[in-house]
Parts: C-alpha cells; structure tokens; sequence
C-alpha cells in the first residue's frame, strides 16, 4: 500500500443502492471490488474479488470473498466471479465512461457553440470539426441506445435503471477532472512533476492509455496554445470577448445548470483558462472517446469474454445449486451468461460501435480551404507533424517485448490512441486504428 503497488477495481458503492431493484427484474448482480497488485514487470496481478449484496436492512450487507485459483473448484467459482465484475465493468462502461462522460457531457458545450460563436470567430472554426455528427449520432443513440426498452436496457444488466444510474454518477462529474493529467492524478496514476512537458508522470510508464495519452493530450494542448496567441494577444481579449463569454455563460448556466454554482469552473478571464477549457474539449471528443468506444468489439465482441449480465448467482457450498454446479461447472457458466438474443445484440452493438465510418475525418488532418490565416496554418502543420511523431512513438513501444501491457497475452497492440494522419492508412473499418476529431459513433 504505502509504495501504491495495490490498485481497486470498484463498482460496489455506487451500485449498492440499485442492486435489490436490478435484481427483482430477473438477473443475478452483485456489487464488487476487486483488487489487484503492481508487480515488478508493471503488469496488474489480480488478488481477490469481493461480491456484494444487500443485506435484510439498509445498514446491512452480505459478502462473499474470492481468490484466484488454476484447477478444481476454486478455478470455477474464480471464473464465476470475474464474470460478475465484467457484468459490472461493462454497464459501467457503456453507460459512464463511453455514453456520459463523452457523448452527453460534449452536448452543452455544442449547443452553445452553434448559439454563441458566430460562424467567422476564430474559436468556432477552431471547434468545428470537433463536433462533427455528434448531435445526430446523440439523437439516434435516444431513439436506439438508451431510450426506455432500447438496446442498452435489453443487454446491460442495469436494465430498465440504467440511465437512473448515468445521471447520479453524472453528479459526480467535474469538467476541470477531464483533463488527462487532472484525471490520472485524481485516480492515482500519475504524480505531479512540473519538469514534465504535461506536468505529471506515470506511476509506471508500461500504461498504454497514460503514456500515448499524455503525448497525444500535450500535442493538442500545443496546437491549440498556438492557435489561441494568434487572436488573443493579453488576458483581456478574452475577458472582453464577448462572445466567449456568452459561451461560457451558457455552458455553466443552462448547459450544465445544475452544476451551475460549482467552484471548480474556470473564471474565462484569462488565456490560459481558455486554452485549458478547449484542450479538454477537444481531448474529450477525439482521443478520450477514441479509446473508449473503437476498441468494444476487441474485447466484448465474444460474449464469454465480457458477459454484460449474469443470470446466476454463484452457489453456495451444500445447496443444491452447488450440487449442479460440481455435476459441470462449463455447463453452469454456460446457463449464467444471457440468452442467445441479448448476446447476439451485444456482439452487433459493439460491432458497429467499433466500426469507422467511410467519410470520417482524424485528429489533425483537416481540408486546405478551412482557414486563410498563414500562421495558423503552419500552426496546424507542426500540430500534424507532432501527431505523426507520436505514431512512430507508439509503434516502438508495441514492438518493444519488455513492455507486456503494449500487447498483452492476445499479442492485440494498443492502437486506440493510434492517431492516423498518414493519407496512406486505410480509412474506415472495424478496429481501425486513427483517433477521429469527433464523436461521430
């Protein structure tokens, strides 16, 4: 604990006030933590799993603890167990850390755009291709995705509270907490260290997400400091911007309303407010989405893999649950997962979340014709210059044997920060590689 080599894994208290009510709709959830421990080589060694359910009063709890095993029983019910993580994991990503925290969080911010900046301000156009499809993608995943009886409700084990469960974690949310190096402080990833370029380093740099996350944050961060100091020249050109500030007001006050009085927004009175609030802007609707949305089908698009639900409790010793469990144990892990229906959805939803689309546009690559200011293109160029050195950064990593998490066991290399400005790079598909500028999927 004292040299942060124990990580947790926590889906307990958040979903401890629902787990009763999911249950009486006909699944098997529990609450977990599962911990785990940094070893030597930087790869994360689970080490117990504890399942939850509520107990006979609100105070009360009933747990069940599990450690791993590789033979006989305590293998099966381990394997049980982890199941049940991944149906926690999997609503939790879908619903938080994909739909919320990128999709719905992104809307104010374009709504006020589109109401507040005219077509010819410098931060508008700047925008622009950051918001590219992301209101009609939006209004189809309402029809489709999250509306009541849709598709995330038919699969997730969340079911019919599932977006009663989005909007209380919305609570939760900060915009200053986007920020890459803001969020691997928060989680405890990273410690502060002002002699890097992003102002933290990695707990451990065999981090795939943190380590070409932090190159691609501070690339953004560049380009967009250039790109502000062109039309901004002191602090007051922002404070007596007025449109600028009628953005912001929007954001905070109607977009974002009911956080509207939290003391964490930025002020808008300086230049480097400003260019904080547009890194994360942009680092939110290109890379962070990129990671979490293109790589699904990866790692859920074989549902024994990632269950999104579990129909079975794991038995007790001495029931007659157990009994048939120890007749075959593939067989009751088999009957835990969900029907061949709701699989079939999962497998085609993550499919064609993971899918690029023919006419997308990547992070860094933009037509000729968008701006006539020199300056700025030539900003624009050294910003898709960097991009492609990261890319090259990225492929040595994954080539490099003594960093085991680049590939993993799957030998699958982590390309979901993968930028794709080469004009050569085939476009689209499924897992293609490229982060593109907006959440278009």
């Amino acid at each position: 604990m004292e040299q942060w080599r124990i990580f947790i894994l926590d889906h307990h208290d958040y979903l401890m006030p629902f787990v009763s009510r999911i249950n009486a709709n006909g699944v098997c959830a529990y609450a977990s933590r599962t911990l785990l421990f940094l070893r030597s080589n930087a790869t994360l060694k689970p080490l117990v799993i504890e399942l939850s359910l509520p107990g006979f009063s609100r105070r009360t709890t009933s747990s069940r603890v599990f450690l791993p095993a590789s033979q006989g029983t305590g293998a099966a019910l381990w394997q049980f167990a982890k199941a049940h993580v991944t149906a926690n994991d999997s609503a939790h990503h879908q619903l938080v850390s994909h739909w919320l925290h990128t999709h719905a969080v992104v809307e104010p911010f374009i709504i006020a755009s589109r109401r507040q900046l005219s077509v010819m301000h410098p931060i508008h156009r700047l925008l622009h291709p950051h918001f590219k499809d992301t209101m009609h993608i939006n209004a189809l995943a309402r029809n489709l995705l999250i509306n009541a009886g849709g598709i995330l409700e038919q699969t997730l084990f969340t079911g019919e509270i599932s977006m009663e469960l989005s909007s209380e974690l919305y609570k939760e949310w900060r915009f200053n907490e986007q920020a890459l190096p803001a969020d691997l402080l928060k989680r405890r990833l990273a410690l502060q260290n002002p002699a890097h370029p992003s102002g933290v380093e990695l707990l451990f740099p065999d981090y795939p997400y943190g380590a070409d996350g932090l190159e691609i944050w501070q690339a953004i961060k560049t380009w967009v400091t250039d790109f502000c100091t062109v039309f901004y020249k002191d602090d007051d050109s922002v404070r007596y911007d007025v449109e600028i500030q009628a953005w912001w007001s929007e954001i905070r006050n109607i977009g974002h309303g009911d956080k509207a009085h939290e003391q964490w927004w930025f002020n808008m009175t300086t230049i480097s407010e400003l260019v904080e609030t547009l890194t994360t802007l942009i680092w939110i609707a290109s890379a962070l989405h990129a990671s979490v949305n293109y790589g699904q089908h990866a790692y859920a698009g074989y549902p024994p893999n990632r269950p999104v639900q579990c129909q079975r409790f794991i038995p007790r010793e001495g029931t007659p649950l157990f009994a048939e469990f120890l007749r075959d144990p593939d067989k009751f892990y088999v009957d835990m997962l969900p029907g061949r229906f709701q699989m079939t959805l999962g497998i085609a939803l993550t499919e064609v979340l993971s899918r690029h689309t023919s006419d997308e546009v990547y992070l860094g690559c933009r037509p000729l014709n968008w701006t006539d200011n020199k300056e700025v293109k030539q900003k624009f160029k050294k910003f898709n210059d960097a991009l492609q050195e990261i890319e090259k950064k990225i492929v040595q990593r994954n080539r490099n044997p003594e960093l085991k998490n680049r590939c993993g066991p799957a030998k699958m290399p982590y390309k979901f920060l993968y930028p794709g400005t080469s004009n050569t790079r085939a476009r689209g598909g499924l897992g293609a590689e490229g982060i593109p500028n907006s959440i278009s999927l």
